[in-house]
């Protein structure tokens, strides 16, 4: 869990030439990163998404600041890039229809954004996901962006970087469906202000308080665990 727990790799925020792959954490797919460690230890990037897990990082005496894959942190930066650097983009997550929805909303605001390609996330089986990493490896778009969830975003990403594909990937989780249903600006100001965008979200989807809920209890002990675990190591 040191590499998890250290959240490794806290530097880069916007592409480059060398491809690398990026991802998000927050306090519920911390939970599912402490499952699978190998997979995101596969990552070059690993932000602290969510104020909370940026507190109690802090508490274990690691200082991290909140970037998400929003347009309150890093999105912006990636599409500028994006349009200055003449790169291509692939979209891939969503419901059918959703990611379509995201991307035309993006381009009124990027015009000049070059979108290589469109996909929903969900694969009619093994076959099928393995033809969706085929068509973007071949495409060779300059950057991927995932919004499936935690942790299949990852796992695309990662299987998609083995194909030999050396773009920038970045996870975005529920980015595409935010962008389709509100616009670039899901959060109010005076919310995203305060820091109280767990409490918007909760109104906008009520299903994720168990989220915030049961799941930050297990969040707690098993953080606390670890921080533990950390602390006798270092």
């Amino acid at each position: 869990m040191d590499n998890i727990l250290n959240l490794r790799g806290l530097t880069r925020s916007t592409p480059n030439s060398n491809g690398q792959i990026t991802t998000f954490l927050n306090h519920y797919s911390y939970l599912l990163a402490r499952q699978t460690p190998d997979l995101f230890r596969e990552f070059d990037t690993i932000h602290c998404d969510g104020i909370v897990l940026c507190l109690f990082l802090r508490l274990a005496g690691i200082r991290k600041i909140r970037m998400s894959f929003d347009m309150t942190s890093i999105a912006p930066q990636v599409f500028s890039s994006a349009t200055n650097d003449n790169l291509s983009i692939y979209l891939i997550g969503g419901e059918l229809g959703i990611a379509e929805r995201a991307c035309q909303i993006l381009t009124q605001d990027y015009p000049n954004l070059r979108i290589a390609g469109i996909r929903h996330g969900f694969f009619s089986s093994p076959h099928a996901r393995a033809q969706a990493l085929e068509e973007i490896a071949q495409k060779k778009p300059g950057i991927v962006i995932a919004s499936m969830g935690t942790p299949f975003q990852e796992q695309f990403l990662v299987d998609l970087k083995n194909t030999g594909w050396r773009g920038d990937g970045y996870t975005s989780g529920g980015f595409f469906h935010q962008t389709a249903k509100a616009g670039l600006k899901y959060y109010p100001a005076w919310i995203n202000r305060f820091n109280l965008r767990w409490a918007f979200r909760i109104k906008d989807e009520p299903k994720l308080l168990k989220r915030y809920t049961i799941d930050f209890v297990r969040f707690l002990f098993l953080f606390l665990y670890d921080a533990f675990l950390y602390k006798i190591r270092k």
